[in-house]
């Protein structure tokens, strides 16, 4: 992947309802050009086949679509101009499959170091007040600090730098986004 690539490629990660996806969306309405999360994106589709690629029936499964999905995405922005975010990355597949308790396996660990993002990544905090579980975000509170905490751990380990999103509106928090990169990414936003 060339070089310049990484620079674009932005991730939003944290435990689930914290309000990444409503980011994204408000920076999609800006004219950033985002990607949608794995996770809900195979839960959506293998409910709808009956397959069992599903957190609550095969894990390991569910992590290889979510990594194949995540190769895809990395793959899918290199033919967009300007910056990409992106709703989780390839580490967070490392991550969910650590809090699983499962074992990482060696080329997914490979895809992590093949498949890189902007060095500093957003991490959206837990926020009761916004957390709410539905139909495919079956965790509750407590699962979902643990996972931003397993997200905060692996993002650490892979040498990216932290950045903690504030607890704002939608239109606040991508503003808070766009002037953080503004300092450190070369492209602008947009398609």
């Amino acid at each position: 992947m060339a070089e310049d690539d990484t620079g674009r490629f932005v991730v939003v990660t944290g435990g689930p309802g914290s309000g990444k996806t409503t980011l994204l969306d408000e920076l999609a309405c800006r004219g950033v050009t985002t990607m949608p999360e794995a996770g809900r994106a195979v839960i959506r589709d293998q409910t709808a086949v009956g397959g069992s690629a599903l957190p609550w029936d095969d894990r390991a499964l569910f992590a290889e679509l979510m990594l194949s999905w995540e190769m895809r995405s990395h793959h899918w922005a290199r033919r967009r101009r300007g910056l990409v975010l992106f709703d989780r990355g390839v580490p967070d597949v490392i991550g969910y499959l650590r809090l699983a308790g499962a074992e990482v396996p060696e080329h997914v660990h490979t895809a992590a170091g093949k498949f890189r993002y902007h060095r500093r990544v957003f991490v959206a905090p837990p926020w009761p007040e916004i957390f709410e579980r539905d139909e495919q975000r079956r965790q509750d509170l407590a699962e979902a600090e643990r996972t931003h905490e397993m997200m905060v751990e692996v993002y650490t380990r892979l040498g990216y730098d932290l950045v903690t999103l504030p607890r704002a509106d939608p239109p606040e928090r991508a503003a808070f986004v766009l002037e953080e990169l503004a300092a450190t990414t070369p492209s602008k936003p947009g398609r």
